[in-house]
């Protein structure tokens, strides 16, 4: 078994600007664990524990679904939080744009036709860049952080592949390797 899941990297500036964030935010915001910035991508799906023998089906899925997608960009705006400023657990940049849910969708069908449980939640594209372990005791000063960069501009994000991920879960954090890279079409 393997834990996988299907994503799309984030542009190199994008991400260097995003951690010149945290890093302002890191002297303010106490308790977050920051995602490495060359972790930082879209999770379209997290599969969790697959089968080796599911390898094979899942890329051929994903290979026909995809080939027919065009390439995009996605503009990475703002911050906010999931659930809430008073429960926060994850602090996210966002992630605008109609053919990443579209995207997504695609991938789910794919996947669903394997057996792969079909997502319950609305899609909200989004970028994890921290994670709290309990909610933030500074609720206030986090709200209005937010609040202060909730039109910030990160910048876009060219949306030119798609990758098939498996993540090792380590003491020093997960190592994400890549499987299979699905190019869009031009």
């Amino acid at each position: 078994m393997i834990r996988a899941f299907i994503a799309v990297r984030i542009d190199p500036g994008v991400a260097e600007r995003i951690a010149s964030t945290e890093s302002e935010l890191d002297r303010l915001l106490k308790g977050i664990r920051w995602v490495k910035t060359d972790h930082l991508h879209l999770t379209l799906k997290f599969l969790g524990a697959v089968d080796e023998d599911n390898i094979a089906p899942i890329e051929d899925a994903l290979e026909v679904a995809l080939r027919p997608i065009p390439r995009f960009s996605v503009a990475c705006r703002g911050l906010g939080v999931f659930p809430d400023i008073r429960r926060a657990r994850v602090l996210w940049a966002g992630l605008a744009g109609g053919p990443l849910v579209r995207l997504a969708a695609v991938v789910d069908e794919a996947l669903g036709a394997l057996g792969f449980a079909r997502e319950a939640r609305e899609f909200k594209p989004h970028l994890t860049i921290g994670r709290w372990r309990e909610p933030p005791r500074q609720a206030d000063l986090l709200r209005e952080e937010i609040d202060r960069r909730r039109e910030h501009d990160f910048g876009a994000s060219p949306v030119d592949e798609v990758i098939f991920f498996q993540s090792v879960l380590q003491p020093a954090g997960a190592v994400h390797t890549p499987l299979k890279i699905f190019p869009l079409s031009g």
